[in-house]
């Protein structure tokens, strides 16, 4: 525990490990603010200006008055109910044979689809993508030299290269050549609504189910929240038999 004093208000200390508890349920990106010594100073003062309120408050009796004894009631069920909330669901466990019968029963959703890489020059006529494929066929330039020279798609300066895709991600006419064409030719010119491409397939990857060893942390944390509202659920069941009379 740091007790670093950061202020003295009405003789009560402020130490750094009030200011630490004071921000500990911050969002988490506001603590990443933090280390930003300006940042964490603005915080400081945020926190020393609302000790300054609440000591006023007390000098002038507020902590006497029906509204404040109101709203420490209801803040007083509020952080008992998320107390025993957390208690209702602390035990939730998943078990190795639990996520792997879940992954072996639902394959579908750990199924990854078959992906292309490929480059493209994309150019306004049928005619110059045949005269630019010419020449990289001819030795004259590379494919990705002629994309920085010739492609009229923000991909040029990459030497026209799109990464990695999926289906559905590009305009079919592109996306039925894309992953038909065999790896490392150049296609026929393609026409789209976008222009006409000369189409490179770097790499190609079939439809593969991803092992379990990759998903398992999210298996689990999935069954891991499911088993949580299925005790928080029962817990609610459980407490309206006990606690509420029909009407």
């Amino acid at each position: 525990m740091n007790n670093e004093v950061i202020a003295t208000i009405a003789g009560e200390t402020i130490t750094q490990a009030d200011f630490d508890a004071y921000v500990e349920n911050f969002p988490q990106e506001q603590k990443a603010h933090l280390a930003n010594p300006q940042a964490k100073q603005h915080f400081i003062d945020q926190m020393i200006t609302m000790r300054l309120f609440a000591k006023l408050g007390e000098d002038e009796k507020l902590n006497e008055s029906e509204e404040y004894k109101r709203i420490m009631a209801e803040a007083q069920r509020e952080i008992l109910a998320q107390i025993a909330v957390r208690e209702t669901i602390k035990d939730a466990t998943v078990t190795e044979e639990e996520m792997k019968s879940y992954y072996d029963s639902n394959k579908e959703q750990f199924t990854k689809g078959a992906t292309v890489q490929a480059k493209h020059i994309l150019v306004d006529s049928e005619e110059q993508c045949e005269t630019i494929k010419k020449e990289i066929e001819s030795g004259a330039k590379s494919f990705e030299d002629a994309a920085k020279e010739y492609s009229t798609c923000p991909s040029n300066a990459r030497g026209g290269d799109l990464g990695e895709f999926s289906k559905g991600q590009m305009v079919k006419e592109f996306e039925d050549v894309a992953f038909e064409a065999e790896v490392g030719s150049i296609s026929s010119p393609v026409k789209t609504q976008f222009g006409y491409h000369l189409v490179k397939v770097e790499n190609r990857s079939d439809a593969s189910v991803i092992p379990f060893e990759e998903v398992k942390e999210k298996i689990e944390n999935q069954l891991i929240q499911q088993k949580r509202n299925e005790l928080y659920q029962a817990k609610i069941a459980e407490l309206k038999a006990k606690y509420m009379k029909e009407a």
